[in-house]
């Protein structure tokens, strides 16, 4: 199954739309997992004055965000996900860019 089952391609995070739509979000493999792929829309978290990309099963006083260089690529929401949609959609994710760390590990 191609990313084009789904409603589209894979993108880079550069060209994803900052007007609150929400999207399909592929974050970048860690030390602690592989590549992720989650719901996010771009708005202004609580407490804070710069707009971000917030996950959007976040709730009320505990918001998961996202900065621009945690995040690789993104996709429209299709119309209808099938079951085994995760699966799917991280089996077909094109090549990350290379990724460089800057400043130690994060950990």
């Amino acid at each position: 199954m191609s990313g084009t089952d789904f409603g589209g391609e894979w993108q880079p995070i550069a060209t994803a739309p900052r007007d609150g739509t929400r999207i399909l979000m592929v974050i970048h493999a860690t030390e602690q997992g592989s590549d992720e792929v989650d719901v996010v829309r771009w708005d202004r978290p609580e407490r804070s004055n710069e707009k971000c990309w917030i996950a959007v099963d976040s709730v009320a006083g505990c918001q998961f965000v996202y900065a621009d260089a945690e995040l690789v690529f993104w996709m429209p929401l299709p119309s209808k996900l099938p079951t085994e949609c995760s699966t799917i959609l991280a089996a077909n994710l094109p090549e990350p860019p290379a990724f460089m760390e800057a400043g130690g590990s994060g950990i």
